[in-house]
């Protein structure tokens, strides 16, 4: 059995989940907005005492990956609609700028000939902490966790942490391991 497929998942107040059975979309309301996710029709789920159980038609080897997958997937979306993602990323360099100039574009300075602007989806939202003598810190919120995450990876693909210095955009937390540069010889 699944380990991660047989928990259940705790509904909190305010969220209502609901199956198309046509379709096998899944879409699950909160306060902070909708999401939709399609659900496999070998995955089954009952709702109960508020707890969310899923279950799998057999025990193939595709089914027990779906199982514990779907389950993954709208643990997520309950969670993203209740209380919502946030993933902070720090910029690391002498020079290097973040600024949000609205809740959906950041001007990025990294050290090119040009600032690089960003422009987010609809669905998430950018401020930046900027504080004398610290590394600008980018925070991003949303309630869709892999759409966060994806944006979050595209943000630090402009100018990955380098492994002699350390500069460059990281997550706050993330440990940079950093090579010896070079040495004289005697």
């Amino acid at each position: 059995m699944s380990r991660i497929g047989k928990l259940p998942i705790a509904i909190p107040a305010g969220v209502e989940i609901k199956r198309d059975e046509k379709t096998n979309i899944v879409t699950v309301k909160g306060p902070k907005g909708e999401l939709k996710q399609y659900v496999d029709e070998a995955i089954s789920f009952s709702l109960e005492d508020g707890h969310l159980t899923l279950t799998r038609a057999t025990d193939q080897k595709r089914h027990r990956a779906m199982h514990g997958l779907y389950r993954a997937l709208l643990a997520n979306m309950v969670k993203g609609v209740s209380e919502g993602f946030e993933i902070r990323q720090e910029v690391v360099g002498v020079g290097f700028k973040a600024e949000a100039k609205s809740p959906q574009m950041l001007e990025l300075g990294l050290g090119y000939s040009h600032n690089l602007i960003f422009e987010f989806p609809s669905e998430i939202k950018v401020e930046t902490v900027n504080e004398k003598g610290k590394n600008p810190v980018i925070i991003l919120r949303g309630i869709d966790k892999q759409l966060l995450g994806q944006v979050a990876n595209k943000i630090r693909s402009y100018r990955k942490p380098e492994p002699y210095k350390g500069k460059g955009i990281r997550f706050v937390g993330e440990i940079v391991r950093k090579k010896a540069g070079k040495s004289a010889e005697k």
